[in-house]
């Protein structure tokens, strides 16, 4: 018994040495548990910051590569200005040498018209002792002076009606066309927060494919798209147009004013002139109209006031006096605002009238232009005050119309004529249509763009209507659709001459947008409206 109970100690010490065993072999693996654990959860963050690292290093990969690219292209371009100025040393060096040869030259020039002095001082003598002579002759040069002022002011009527036959021989509404060239806007991202860019944006600053095949007259532009077919084959169409004249990328502000300068002159004549900018929201309207900040990239505004102070400065001597003042107005959402104006917008109704004289509209400042310099200080304070927003064709687009308005009336002092002549200068809101102008999200752009739309809706159909009126007589021309065609009615009735420029993007991502916009000139040049009656009253 004894024995038993000895055995049955020994069982119930072995059973808790085991149990003491098993409680340390469950603690140790619930540790190696945890060490596995926290072994996994730091192998996992040294994946993700492995993953990270390697992300960042393409991204700097990416990134030096395009600095490489923009390296490269850097030194193209210095190698190309090193090479003009080596042929500019050249020509300079051939310069010099044309110049020595011309003092040599103008040497001998100044030996002979001393001689010729010395000889004409001696004939000064002879005529010196017949001074009665002289006298008889200076008379009759004064009466032939008077007689020649006559035929001055004779040959400037002429010339003022020559030069209108050939305003109208060059079409009644003239239509240019005018590609603006790829900015370095077009081809960065889209976004700030983007990084580098994306197959999207490279897609948006490509190039549209468009030519200029006329190098002589410059009057065409053809405009090529590809597209891919259900077959999955490349279809490719090609449009060809044709306007008065078009203007390529690269050519300068000077190149398109050179075309439209005789305009201006005859405003000064008597006549009313209207140039409107047309096209798609980022095509480079207001560039065209009103320019840039220096003196090669003055728009048409500011050079086309000029150029009527100067016409009306040239006609001085023929015994013409001038007086001239501007308005500025905008029509946004069918609503015209003052832009020179001090209150507040779309407070104050402004109504067209159409009278003998032209097109006035009530209660807006008329403000009088004694100089070029008050026009650029007009233009300033219309800008500051004119309607833009942001839509996504252009972060800064102008979402109204806008009208310049210069009145100039002139009266001769020798015979008594008087004359009124106005130029309107007007730069059209974006035409683009509504899936792409991105407004479809915003009430307020939306509005704006309905309204935009119409309005130049509105215009086609003027157009269109004047169109048919040439071909069958008498028709009605619906200027009261909008405000635009009704303020532009004596602009476009046949009582102004008229020239459209159509303003393109380069950009692939706006081909269907330009397509638009060159039919829609296409038809405006080929629109006849008559011929343009000069204001102008005789003598009392």
């Amino acid at each position: 018994m004894d024995a038993e109970r000895a055995k049955v100690a020994e069982l119930e010490a072995n059973h808790r040495a085991l149990s003491l065993e098993l409680v340390n072999a469950k603690s140790l693996e619930l540790d190696k548990r945890r060490e596995l654990v926290s072994a996994s959860d730091e192998i996992e963050k040294l994946r993700m910051k492995h993953a990270k690292e390697i992300m960042e290093l393409e991204m700097e990969v990416k990134s030096k590569a395009r600095e490489a690219r923009e390296l490269a292209d850097e030194l193209r371009l210095a190698k190309s200005d090193l090479e003009r100025e080596r042929d500019n040393v050249s020509n300079l060096k051939a310069t010099l040498s044309h110049q020595s040869t011309s003092y040599i030259t103008l040497n001998a020039q100044i030996n002979a018209l001393q001689a010729q002095k010395a000889a004409t001082q001696m004939q000064l003598d002879a005529v010196m002792t017949t001074s009665s002579d002289t006298t008889l002759e200076l008379e009759t040069a004064h009466r032939r002076i008077l007689d020649l002022e006559q035929d001055a002011r004779e040959s400037e009527m002429v010339r003022r009606k020559l030069h209108n036959m050939v305003q109208e021989l060059k079409g009644n509404i003239r239509v240019f066309c005018r590609v603006r060239p790829v900015l370095t806007s077009d081809l960065s991202p889209s976004s700030s927060f983007i990084s580098s860019p994306t197959p999207d944006d490279e897609e948006k600053g490509r190039e549209a494919d468009m030519s200029f095949p006329d190098k002589r007259d410059h009057k065409e532009i053809v405009v090529s798209s590809s597209s891919s077919s259900a077959m999955g084959s490349e279809r490719k169409e090609i449009y060809n147009f044709g306007f008065d004249r078009v203007f390529a990328p690269e050519s300068t502000q000077a190149e398109v004013f050179e075309e439209i300068s005789l305009l201006a002159q005859s405003c000064v004549d008597g006549y009313n002139v209207c140039i409107f900018a047309y096209g798609q929201t980022g095509s480079g309207k207001s560039f065209t109209m009103e320019g840039g900040s220096t003196e090669a990239t003055t728009g048409m505004i500011p050079r086309a006031v000029s150029q009527v102070f100067k016409a009306a400065d040239d006609l001085k001597s023929k015994g013409w006096e001038y007086k001239m003042d501007g308005q500025f107005l905008e029509i946004y959402n069918e609503t015209i605002n003052d832009l020179l104006g001090k209150g507040e917008f779309d407070k104050k109704k402004h109504e067209i009238k159409h009278d003998k004289s032209g097109t006035r509209v009530t209660d807006v400042n008329v403000m009088p232009l004694p100089s070029p310099a008050s026009v650029t200080s007009l233009l300033r304070v219309a800008n500051s005050r004119r309607t833009v927003a942001a839509t996504l064709m252009n972060e800064r687009s102008s979402r109204s119309h806008s009208v310049f308005t210069l009145r100039i009336s002139g009266t001769n002092t020798h015979t008594g004529e008087s004359c009124e002549g106005s130029l309107n200068l007007v730069d059209l809101a974006g035409s683009e249509r509504l899936n792409s102008s991105g407004a479809a999200g915003d009430k307020d752009r939306l509005k704006e763009t309905q309204n935009i739309n119409k309005s130049l809706s509105a215009l086609g159909d003027v157009i269109a209507a004047l169109g048919e009126k040439g071909e069958r007589g008498e028709k009605h021309i619906p200027y009261r659709n909008s405000k635009l065609t009704y303020l532009l009615q004596n602009s476009l009735s046949g009582n102004s001459k008229t020239l459209m420029i159509l303003n393109l993007s380069p950009l692939a991502a706006h081909l269907n947008e330009s397509l638009c916009s060159l039919r829609f000139a296409t038809k405006v040049n080929n629109t006849m409206i008559g011929t343009a009656k000069k204001q102008i009253r005789g003598s009392s």
